[in-house]
């Protein structure tokens, strides 16, 4: 018996001096500590409701609304419940988020290479736009687009039409668009699909180049399939509907982006491709200088050397930091509100107005941007995995 007890003493000992033991013990301790906190705080609330006549319940959301909304991806009338209404906001909020950040990607990247140009004139432009619009406020940079850019387009009857296929006046932006609902999904989710099919055939088709100095033919021709593909589904597969200027003004068919929608699209992409533009710099410039000249010595030309060689090993440094930017456009979405385009924050701040019910309300927003957050945050984490550099 006395041989058992030390064994067993000899193994408690032991796990406490296990450093594996306490970082597992310091995440259960602390998952305790949040959900008694948390279980404090709800019962602390609960009381308080309860004492002013009035229990924490969802039950209001499927009271009707009572309110229209000027936009919606979705159909929707005033007599609608709340929930449905909610719904609409969350709409409007995912166009911007899925919008803004496929643009930011793209005007971050190309204003984070274009400060490695050897063109004077788009070097110092580059660098002006980082330097001047990171450190304007967005709020501020959202008036000044509605007002004084999209606010400053004619009235309908003197509207701007752009090669007969788009039209701008003070009221929106109408662009070509699908017929339906349904091929609009379509053609949104083939872009998405050939996206990430397209990164990973480059890739594999930098890898084999880089790797063997040749190479890369089976990708590059399935690049060019992909894309072949994509066009067709686009181009043919959308049944696409043309605006057309009506007399007097106005606009018919296409889709009409509101001025409060480009508006603050416009704000969220300039203001966040800013702050990406630098992750990119950042990114590129941790490559060594010997990559550069090895490189270069291969006889590649500039814009090889940075598409295949360079970029490729940024990305490993690029790809962590952008997920703060995504989720902070994410975040800065509700700043829309100041310019009445009905995304989620909007919407809810009309539905606690309206049933004095602010506490259940706002769970519900911030369980939808945590949400949001998340769904970036596990995406972002699995693409950071797959460009890492691999042991062997």
């Amino acid at each position: 018996m006395a041989h058992d007890s030390g064994g067993s003493s000899f193994e408690l000992k032991a796990m406490l001096r296990d450093e594996r033991f306490w970082k597992i013990a310091f995440q259960v301790i602390t998952l305790i500590v949040v959900l008694a906190l948390v279980s404090f705080f709800l019962s602390n609330l609960n009381r308080n409701l309860i004492q002013q006549g009035r229990a924490f319940s969802f039950s209001f959301l499927t009271n009707p609304a009572g309110f229209s909304i000027g936009e919606s991806l979705i159909q929707y009338r005033p007599n609608d419940p709340y929930w449905r209404a909610l719904i609409v906001g969350l709409g409007n909020t995912l166009s911007l988020v899925a919008s803004g950040i496929a643009l930011t990607t793209f005007l971050g990247v190309v204003a984070g290479v274009a400060s490695f140009s050897k063109n004077w004139l788009v070097h110092k432009l580059s660098r002006i736009y980082v330097g001047l619009v990171r450190n304007i406020p967005l709020l501020l940079q959202l008036f000044f687009w509605y007002f004084a850019i999209y606010g400053a387009l004619p009235q309908p009857e003197n509207q701007i039409g752009v090669f007969g296929i788009a039209f701008l006046n003070n009221r929106g932006v109408y662009i070509p668009w699908a017929s339906s609902a349904v091929l609009a999904l379509l053609g949104i989710a083939a872009t998405i699909g050939a996206v990430i099919a397209a990164f990973y055939l480059w890739q594999q088709r930098t890898k084999i180049r880089v790797e063997t100095g040749t190479g890369g033919k089976t990708q590059t021709i399935g690049l060019a399939v992909l894309g072949l593909l994509w066009i067709a589904i686009i181009v043919f597969g959308m049944n696409w509907t043309i605006p057309a200027g009506v007399e007097g003004g106005g606009v018919e068919g296409g889709l009409r982006l509101s001025r409060e929608f480009v508006a603050s699209l416009t704000a969220l992409v300039f203001y966040t491709s800013a702050f990406v533009a630098e992750i990119v710099r950042a990114g590129i410039q941790s490559v060594s200088k010997g990559q550069w000249e090895a490189a270069r010595s291969l006889g590649l030309p500039a814009g090889s050397v940075m598409q295949l060689v360079v970029f490729p090993q940024a990305l490993r440094v690029i790809i962590p930091p952008m997920n703060s930017e995504y989720m902070n456009l994410t975040k800065n979405t509700s700043l829309a509100f100041a310019v009445a385009f009905p995304e989620m924050y909007s919407v809810a701040t009309t539905t606690y107005n309206q049933t004095g019910r602010p506490v259940e309300v706002f769970v519900v927003l911030m369980a939808t941007y945590l949400s949001l957050c998340l769904l970036i945050t596990l995406v972002m984490n699995q693409l950071n995995q797959n460009v890492q550099f691999k042991e062997r």
